[in-house]
């Protein structure tokens, strides 16, 4: 799906009592600064709504994060946010290691129901950007 589908879900988007939808926003803000950075939208509504971020220069894998905003309780949505359990540490082991679990390869996952873990996650983020900025250098 377009850029177009994610702004309009983004605007849909108004009851949000656990505050997910900023920290969703200022993870979207830093893909935005991140040079070489694309994002594909998949929207499963009941189910999920899917942000899986690629950078330009991977070339083996198809993204280097997939953050899913889970839709089960639309009113109550959180969020579960994926990596390559190569492309990233975790060393408050604030993570579920998910064997062959993010498209067969083994993940780390982080479940954010609050804020108060998003800075944590965007750490995450920017270490697995630069891994995968790198990917072509391997």
């Amino acid at each position: 799906m377009t850029q177009a589908s994610l702004e309009t879900f983004l605007k849909a988007w108004q009851v949000d009592p656990a505050g997910m939808k900023p920290v969703v926003e200022d993870f979207l803000a830093f893909f935005s600064s991140e040079k070489g950075v694309r994002l594909d939208f998949n929207a499963r509504p009941g189910v999920s709504y899917s942000i899986r971020v690629k950078h330009e220069n991977q070339k083996k894998r198809s993204l280097f994060a997939m953050v899913d905003i889970i839709d089960d309780d639309p009113e109550n949505r959180w969020l579960s946010v994926c990596f390559y359990g190569d492309m990233v540490t975790d060393p408050e082991e604030a993570g579920d290691l998910v064997p062959g679990g993010l498209l067969g390869e083994d993940g780390y996952c982080f479940d954010l129901e609050d804020p108060e873990n998003a800075a944590y996650i965007r750490n995450r983020l920017q270490e697995a950007c630069g891994a995968a900025s790198l990917e072509s250098l391997s």
